[in-house]
């Protein structure tokens, strides 16, 4: 009997590794796919990919399993990167790794295994498929299901997520007990592909950014910010705000910005009220599931850490409503809002307006 032939994105992480361990044991016909997604050329030290790779071709030589690379990097700074940037002048706070997950790891990576003639893909997600529905991955602390919500659904009918049912303490004792090398290799960080950089200066080699007003609650000018396009709602750190006068002690927090004005609102306390939001309206809709209403009681999160938040889902063109039960604090347009019923990911959308 042939075996059924599965291509596993290897990263030369813990969890890719492992994933193409059990998928060997379960007696597929298992073969690696490194992919190269960011060219970068200026010696920058917070990009390992030669590291991975050594990584990742360590392991498959360890697995006996044939290792392949593919560079992917102008279709990821055609249809990621370039849309993050004009996403940041918009004076949004993209998330590349959704975008990513979308256009790169499940469509030409996808893509390449069907014109090699795979039966199916893999990652190391955290996430549980029944090949027609997402749902949450078996550790609520790594489920990543919140990145996977905007994957075409054909996709999930060819993709295994070997690791849907393990915590991730599991994950890295079988690495032990099998001699990978990466066992105890640190989770990877930051931008999908480009990892953990300093943002601002990162982002400005690629963005000029024009020097504004700070503003607190009153409208009073309390400093200058750099360019809108460097800060993020809920921001606490780098804001240059400090000892302003007849300000209490409480740490400043980025609350609004105007790109009208160019104008940055902060407010002081991690409670102030216009920190929180009740309502948001999304674009860029992506349902993973057809058959749900267009109004019910659900949860959301509207981040990747953040726990389920009650909320009543509306579902118009191309569009949802969310009205959330308790106000959520730094509700950030151009972040995604991710809707759920139970245990299953339903899709969601890119948040566009908040109330």
């Amino acid at each position: 009997m042939t075996k059924e032939r599965v291509l596993v994105g290897l990263s030369g992480g813990v969890d890719s590794s492992v994933s193409c361990l059990l998928l060997k044991q379960q007696g597929y016909d298992v073969h690696a796919l490194f992919m190269k997604n960011w060219d970068d050329d200026d010696g920058s030290p917070y990009c390992s990919a030669k590291e991975d790779f050594m990584d990742a071709a360590f392991i498959a030589d360890q697995l006996d399993i044939p290792l392949m690379q593919e560079n992917f990097s102008r279709e990821y700074k055609d249809r990621v990167f370039d849309y993050f940037l004009e996403e940041l002048e918009a004076g949004r706070t993209p998330n590349p790794d959704i975008l990513c997950n979308k256009e790169i790891k499940f469509k030409e990576f996808y893509q390449y295994a069907m014109n090699h003639d795979f039966d199916y893909i893999a990652t190391g997600h955290y996430a549980q498929t029944d090949h027609e529905n997402l749902f949450k991955g078996s550790d609520e602390s790594k489920d990543q299901s919140y990145f996977l919500h905007a994957i075409d659904k054909e996709v999930l009918k060819q993709t295994l997520f070997p690791l849907g049912k393990l915590k991730k303490d599991e994950v890295r004792t079988i690495a032990r007990e099998n001699n990978l090398i990466t066992s105890e290799k640190k989770d990877s960080t930051g931008i999908c592909f480009i990892g953990e950089r300093p943002f601002p200066e990162f982002v400005s080699k690629y963005l000029q950014g024009e020097v504004g007003n700070i503003v607190n609650d009153k409208e009073e000018v309390i400093g200058s910010h750099s360019g809108l396009a460097f800060y993020t709602l809920g921001q606490r750190q780098g804001l240059g705000i400090g000892g302003v006068k007849g300000a209490s002690d409480l740490p400043w927090y980025v609350a609004k910005k105007d790109l009208t004005r160019n104008e940055l609102t902060c407010v002081q306390g991690n409670n102030h009220p216009l920190l929180f939001s009740s309502e948001l309206s999304t674009k860029n809709l992506f349902l993973l599931d057809e058959t749900i209403p267009k109004d019910f009681e659900g949860t959301a999160k509207v981040r990747y850490r953040q726990h389920d938040q009650n909320c009543n889902i509306s579902i118009g063109n191309n569009s949802l409503k969310i009205v959330f039960d308790e106000p959520q604090r730094s509700v950030t347009p151009g972040q995604s809002v991710v809707i759920y019923k139970d245990n299953q990911c339903l899709g969601g959308g890119e948040i566009s307006s908040i109330n």
